[in-house]
């Protein structure tokens, strides 16, 4: 699982995401064990942000995940199960505050 959260933030650091976000919610939630939060300046940048990543998992052979939100760019969710990755748009993450939602979920560091 490291592996695909390392390919995630770094492929999401290539295209300057702000403040990437790895959440351990393995002891809080039976949805998810992990989510990827970071953000663009605008939609162009949130699109990129996730095809990037996207690339860099067919690169890997990582299996490519559900993909929702891409064409408003606002707010794309990659859903591979164990893990989720949120790719908002500054505002949208300010306003909906995943961080802040699972607050009790632990940072993880790679």
């Amino acid at each position: 699982m490291n592996k695909i959260l390392a390919i995630a933030k770094a492929a999401a650091e290539e295209k300057k995401a702000h403040n990437p976000l790895l959440l351990d919610l393995r002891a809080i939630s039976g949805v998810t064990d992990y989510f990827l939060v970071c953000s663009g300046n605008n939609p162009i940048q949130v699109r990129a942000i996730a095809d990037n990543i996207l690339d860099h998992f067919q690169k890997e052979g990582v299996p490519l995940p559900f993909k929702e939100g891409y064409h408003e760019g606002l707010w794309i969710l990659l859903d591979l199960g164990e893990v989720v990755i949120h790719i908002l748009r500054q505002e949208e993450r300010e306003f909906y505050a995943l961080e802040h939602l699972w607050h009790d979920a632990k940072p993880l560091v790679l």
